[in-house]
């Protein structure tokens, strides 16, 4: 079968990367950092939510106060829309029952104190369809278990929670209720937020080092590198093709 190029689907392959890079540019994540403890002081929350879009921190929420403070202009924006309120509310009751949890298991856990639950939500879109769903879940500073919403499959990071892994994989009522929160509630903010963040001039500078939550700002940055170097790559393959087509002719392929 005879290999044949020509530019017409020079153009077609340029226009596929072309819109495979625009798809990528238009991935949006936004992640819900909680941090629960089991007992606290007077005057002290135990509760504290941090909500990053794409890597910045834009709201603050604390159970002491019960309020959520917006930060940088995505912040501003967010406040000033009908979801603030439907976010404040929600922040607080996802606070209460991840207390509930954490004083559920609180037996299993091998400490004589008080014991504090890290818990991360975290959504993705991307091509306007949500692409990923996931919990992680840490416990006095040891991460235990992650959960892919996506498809209700938990991971064990640490076997001593293998059995808080069973007892809430058991629970169809626990997992609906991650699921929903994750890939409906968290996506459906993300869709939202994502419309503010598209008209900003710049993107919101975070100001708390934020390495931590999706990996740190190099890796975005690398990831961006070897993508950039593999577009030119094949950039330059189909135009090397294309000069030798144009010199050797179309017999030259047969």
């Amino acid at each position: 079968m005879p290999l044949t190029c020509s530019p017409v689907r020079l153009l077609l392959l340029l226009l596929l990367l072309l819109t495979a890079l625009e798809i990528m540019v238009g991935a949006h994540s936004l992640c819900f950092n909680f941090t629960i403890k089991s007992w606290s002081r007077p005057g002290q929350p135990w509760c504290e939510a941090q909500v990053f879009m794409n890597k910045n921190l834009f709201l603050q929420y604390d159970s002491d106060s019960n309020m959520v403070k917006p930060l940088g202009l995505l912040g501003k924006k967010v406040n000033a829309t009908s979801t603030w309120g439907e976010l404040t509310q929600t922040l607080g009751e996802v606070g209460r029952d991840l207390r509930m949890l954490l004083l559920d298991i609180k037996p299993q856990i091998k400490t004589s104190g008080s014991s504090t639950l890290q818990v991360e939500m975290l959504c993705q879109r991307e091509a306007e369809r949500c692409t990923g769903a996931s919990w992680q879940f840490t416990i006095n500073g040891e991460k235990c278990l992650l959960l892919d919403a996506m498809n209700m499959t938990w991971t064990v990071i640490n076997h001593e929670a293998s059995k808080i892994k069973e007892t809430w994989k058991k629970d169809r009522g626990l997992e609906n209720y991650f699921r929903k929160l994750s890939v409906g509630d968290c996506d459906h903010w993300l869709r939202e937020f994502s419309e503010q963040w598209e008209v900003m001039p710049e993107p919101t500078v975070s100001p708390v080092n934020v390495s931590d939550v999706h990996g740190s700002s190099s890796s975005l940055l690398y990831t961006w590198i070897i993508l950039g170097a593999f577009i030119l790559f094949v950039l330059m393959g189909i135009f090397l093709i294309y000069i030798r087509w144009q010199k050797g002719g179309r017999s030259t392929w047969r």
